[in-house]
């Protein structure tokens, strides 16, 4: 069985497990990954919705319905942005919320609306 990916909110009330493989690991500057995350640019990847298992003691983070297709996720209590769950389904996390971010399956193979990117940003991006 693969090893489980986890991590977690910045409080620990929301708490999750992820069974591999990471699927689409992406980058995002659109208006709404910027507004969710406050940082000009997210990395994403994604799990089904089966292989995701919510293990702190808050259980599922609470749901902000953020386009017909998805929720964005984040934890009640300390506001944390987790990431979002999709109608799919998918459970898109973000991949500063993983107790090791540095995963190499996390590495973004493209990046969406990179023109939503400051200027001083893309620089960072390779352009």
């Amino acid at each position: 069985m693969p090893k489980p990916y986890e991590g977690g909110c910045l409080c620990g009330a929301i708490r999750f497990s992820a069974i591999g493989p990471a699927e689409n690991p992406h980058s995002c500057s659109c208006e709404m990954c910027r507004r969710h995350s406050g940082a000009p640019s997210t990395a994403w990847v994604e799990f089904p919705a089966s292989s995701v298992t919510w293990t702190g003691p808050g259980g599922a983070p609470a749901l902000y319905r953020s386009s017909e297709i998805s929720s964005r996720s984040f934890c009640p209590t300390c506001g944390s942005s987790i990431g979002a769950v999709d109608d799919a389904p998918v459970v898109a996390f973000l991949v500063g919320a993983f107790d090791k971010p540095g995963a190499k399956a996390f590495t973004p193979t493209s990046h969406s609306f990179r023109t939503g990117c400051p200027g001083w940003w893309k620089g960072a991006l390779g352009g």
